[in-house]
């Protein structure tokens, strides 16, 4: 074999591997973004409420270790000192306690509406209103010292524009469960 012609196979080999050093950094780089970005999109999942368990009106379903059920949610009007077009809704939940390890099970548990256009409303402070002594809201529950078989009432209060009263629906996450949150319909759907 002449001079030439090993000097042009060695040139062939040469792009043969080149060829192959690209098409393998065409295929590394997005699997090491892949690797790299896992934790991230790990806690981005685990932190958010993304996807929805229907729960019929008056039914119950396991969620966080407990069985939750809404037994009520309603407006209360004739309270003074509000902002115009806003009205006080109350959540009344019955959560019968199957593992007692709420501090673990409901860490991070939060109670919102949400409307049919994806707007939410977390729970508020600025109305205050007198409860029973046996009714509590979520994060009480938690240290509440509940056993396995006990039943919580639980409460939440919001402030929500008056035109979105008519599409509302209760939602209920946990860290335990999530991205899963619970999603309660009302009598009418």
């Amino acid at each position: 074999m002449t001079a030439e012609a090993l000097d042009q196979e060695n040139r062939a080999r040469e792009r043969k591997w080149r060829r192959r050093g690209l098409w393998s950094l065409a295929l590394l780089i997005p699997l090491a973004l892949a690797v790299r970005s896992y934790d991230s999109v790990k806690a981005l999942l685990g932190n958010n409420d993304l996807l929805p368990r229907r729960v019929v009106w008056g039914g119950s379903t396991h969620f966080g270790g407990s069985d939750w059920k809404l037994t009520d949610l309603r407006g209360a009007f004739g309270m003074a000192n509000l902002p115009p077009d806003s009205v006080p809704v109350l959540a009344d939940f019955q959560v019968k306690i199957g593992n007692p390890d709420l501090q673990n099970l409901w860490l991070g548990c939060k109670v919102a509406l949400i409307d049919k256009d994806g707007r939410r409303w977390s729970p508020t402070s600025i109305v205050s209103l007198k409860t029973t002594d046996n009714v509590g809201n979520c994060v009480a529950a938690i240290f509440s010292g509940a056993k396995s078989g006990d039943t919580l009432n639980l409460r939440e209060t919001f402030l929500v524009p008056k035109e979105a009263t008519k599409s509302i629906r209760p939602a209920v996450s946990v860290a335990s469960e999530r991205p899963y949150f619970l999603l309660f319909q009302l009598e009418k759907d």
